[in-house]
């Protein structure tokens, strides 16, 4: 399984995967708005030995009471039905906060299940004293320091971009 950054060629390809992982067209019409707004910051793809694309993450900024501070929240993810339960999306999501890392972000949201999220050390953010933008049930809110320290002395609220709220 090769996991690598979107390239062009791969847009249509994680449309269609968005399509038929996800009950409704919501998340491609999302992952296609915040491309051509130019909300994404990294788009991971995994692709089989044929090459096709499997599996997809996406990582976007988030502001902290309105202050862009290179943040990032991830969403979506998914991984084409036949490929599940093999650790491809663990994979983007590890490979992912690696490269936010080497990039200089210095953190990352998540809206998701919290006995998951865990593993790659996202907490939850009323631990922090931060909330989501949506009422959304406690703990399913997330947050990870990607540099040290980075949660001290932070509170407050986290938005995603406005394209998520069209969802």
């Amino acid at each position: 399984m090769l996991i690598r950054t979107e390239a062009p060629a791969d847009i249509l390809a994680i449309d269609r995967l968005l399509k038929t992982t996800f009950e409704t067209e919501a998340e491609a019409n999302l992952v296609m708005a915040l491309r051509e707004n130019s909300k994404l910051t990294l788009s991971l793809v995994a692709c089989n030995d044929e090459g096709e694309v499997v599996g997809h993450a996406m990582f976007t900024p988030v502001t902290l009471q309105g202050e862009d501070l290179n943040w990032q929240g991830l969403a979506p993810v998914s991984v084409r039905e036949d490929y599940r339960k093999q650790g491809i999306a663990a994979t983007m999501i590890r490979e992912g906060i690696e490269s936010l890392y080497e990039f200089g972000y210095p953190a990352c949201v998540v809206l998701g299940d919290p006995d998951y999220y865990q593993r790659f050390g996202f907490e939850a953010a009323e631990k922090h004293h931060m909330q989501c933008q949506w009422d959304v049930p406690e703990g399913v809110f997330q947050v990870l320091a990607i540099a040290d320290g980075e949660l001290a002395e932070r509170s407050g609220l986290i938005e995603y971009s406005e394209e998520f709220s069209q969802l």
